[in-house]
This record gives structure tokens, C-alpha cells and sequence, in this order.
């Protein structure tokens, strides 16, 4: 019996790692076996690199949610000041706890369930090798993807409290000021005038809640970037086909 592997299509090395590329593997005169370097039957190198890719990936929601956290606290203190959170003068979207909650602690336990997921000496479900790490697949796309729900809330929920504008007094009393501008007042600095108590309270709440959306939109990427990686890994399999003689 004969064994012989070369590559059926010259994609670029990009291309490769990406999606691995297709071999044959002859395994008898007239039988093939059309096999893809998916980490489950490439090479030890691959299987590494796509280790390390995923935890690298994990390893960065951390950061982003424990900055969404310490942006969402400073939302609850605008200019610094703690009484404005105690008699609930503050923008009613801040109370959906967006980057503390979602954002943050949730992405935290993400992260940590994504880590232990990446390593080799976790758990193994089956008493197949192959079986526990599809297993283990399946199980990283779907806290992925419940990270993707989670920054998705933050992003959102943020968006809309960046657009309906602080909660301030004006010459009328406390009121949101620039709930009807449909966020025109972001780029009229004319306009912040209207709010005369918390001091900066508009520029406060911009840029914290655009930095909520900066980090829950990493943290969306980042998760999708994983849910992709995944995904390669599980459609990319073994499959084994007979071929006519003559044809090869």
C-alpha cells in the first residue's frame, strides 16, 4: 500500500491557514481519502497555532470587559460627584448596568470558560479523542456566540444612551435636554449650554458611553473572529470517496 499526499488546488498561504488545505491520501488502488488540515487531522504545528490564536482571543475579552466595567462605574459620577447617583439624577440608561453587568462580569466568566476550553489538559468528555474535541467545539461557539449577545446588549444599550443625551437641570428643571434632537447635539457644542447641573455633564456622558461602545464593539469582534475560527474547525473534516481506476 502506497501513501502519497499532495495539495489538489495552489491557494495562497493566507488561504492555508485559514481553511487548510485539501490532500489525498491514496489508502488503496482504487479508494482515496480526501482529507482537510483542520486541527483535528493537520499537522501538531497547526493544531498548535490555532491553540494559541483562541487563547490570544480569550485573553484580550478580559481587559475589555474589566475597562467596561471601570467606564460604566464613572457613568454613575458625573463630574466626579456621588450625590447626583444618590437622589437618581442621572440618564435612565445607565441603570441597565450594560457594561458591568454584560459587558463586563459576563464577558468575564466568557473568557474564563473560553481559556479552559482552549486547554490541552481539560476534560475529556468522551472516550474518543475526536469526540471530545468536537465536543469541546461546539461548546467554544456557543459561549462565543453568548458573548456576542452579551457586548451586543452593551453596544446597543450604550448607543441609546449616547443618542438620548444626559439627564440635566435646565432653565425648566431636571429633563433630558436633547431627547428630541435625534443626537444632532453631538456635533453642536453650541447646544451643551442648555444643561446647567451636573457641570460637563455632556461631555461626560459622551465620551464614557462612546468608549462603552468602542470596547463592547471589540468585544463583538473578537467573539465573532472566534465563532468563525470554529466553525473552520468543525466544517473542515475527513471524508473518504472511491474513485474509478484510470482517473487518477
Amino acid at each position: 500500500m502506497r501513501a502519497e499526499t499532495f495539495c489538489l488546488t495552489p491557494f495562497p498561504n493566507f488561504i492555508y491557514k485559514i481553511l487548510g488545505c485539501i490532500s489525498v491520501r491514496v489508502l488503496a488502488p482504487h479508494e482515496y481519502e480526501l482529507k482537510g488540515s483542520d486541527p483535528e487531522s493537520g499537522s501538531e504545528q497547526g493544531k498548535m497555532g490555532s491553540r494559541k490564536c483562541g487563547s490570544c482571543l480569550s485573553s484580550l475579552l478580559i481587559p475589555l470587559a474589566l475597562w467596561s466595567i471601570i467606564v460604566n462605574i464613572l457613568l454613575y459620577f458625573p463630574n466626579g460627584q456621588a450625590s447626583y447617583a444618590s437622589s437618581n439624577k442621572l440618564t435612565n440608561y445607565v441603570w441597565y448596568f450594560e457594561g458591568i453587568c454584560f459587558s463586563g462580569i459576563m464577558m468575564l466568566v466568557v473568557a474564563a470558560v473560553l481559556l479552559v476550553l482552549e486547554n490541552d489538559n481539560n476534560y475529556k468528555c468522551c472516550q474518543s479523542e475526536n469526540c471530545s474535541k468536537k465536543y469541546m467545539t461546539v461548546l467554544s461557539m456557543i459561549f462565543s456566540a453568548l458573548g456576542i449577545a452579551f457586548s451586543g446588549y452593551c453596544l446597543v444599550i450604550s448607543a441609546l444612551g449616547l443618542l438620548q443625551g444626559p439627564y440635566c437641570r435646565t432653565l425648566d428643571g431636571w429633563e433630558y435636554a436633547f431627547e428630541g434632537t435625534a443626537g444632532r447635539f453631538l456635533t453642536d457644542s453650541r447646544e451643551w449650554i442648555q444643561c446647567l447641573e451636573p457641570a460637563h455633564v455632556v461631555e461626560w456622558n459622551i465620551i464614557l458611553f462612546s468608549i462603552l461602545i468602542a470596547l463592547s464593539g471589540l468585544q463583538v469582534i473578537v467573539c465573532l473572529i472566534r465563532v468563525v475560527i470554529q466553525l473552520s474547525k468543525s466544517l473542515c473534516g475527513t471524508y473518504s470517496v472511491i474513485i474509478q481506476p484510470g482517473i487518477i
